[in-house]
């Protein structure tokens, strides 16, 4: 059919012929803009699961460090305070600082783009438009 399609003239071609060349071109055209969408799903999907990983790898990271500065300032404090009292002073700062980080991750994760391909479907919406167009 493609052979044929490039081998006739439009000028020389039935309307029925016309037609089924326009639906297989339409065919392919959505069939290619599902591959393109595809790609771009893909696309954000790695990038979102390779940053997703990074940031489970700090974590782990931030942990091990953290739990080591927090010996250390407990013993620092116990120093200057009974022991129980530095080591809730610590924990208190730690809560504090814990709750602002939760804060600043959930506003940077609700801020992030949906996973949706916007790229394919502009292209699908013009592509629609432009039918509409050739039918009119």
């Amino acid at each position: 059919m493609l052979e044929e399609m490039n081998r006739t003239p439009a000028h020389e071609k039935s309307t029925a012929d016309l037609a089924a060349d326009l639906t297989t071109s339409i065919k392919r055209l959505l069939q290619d803009e599902f591959r393109l969408a595809m790609a771009e799903l893909q696309t954000k999907g790695k990038r979102f699961g390779i940053g997703a990983g990074l940031v489970g790898f700090a974590g782990v990271l931030a942990l091990l460090g953290g739990a080591t500065l927090i010996a250390a300032a407990v013993l620092a404090l116990a120093l200057v305070v009974p022991g129980w009292l530095s080591a809730l002073i610590v924990g208190g700062a730690l809560l504090v600082v814990a709750g602002l980080a939760a804060l600043i991750g959930g506003k940077e994760a609700s801020s992030a783009a949906p996973p949706v391909p916007e790229e394919s479907v502009e292209r699908v919406r013009e592509d629609v438009e432009t039918m509409k167009q050739v039918r009119s």
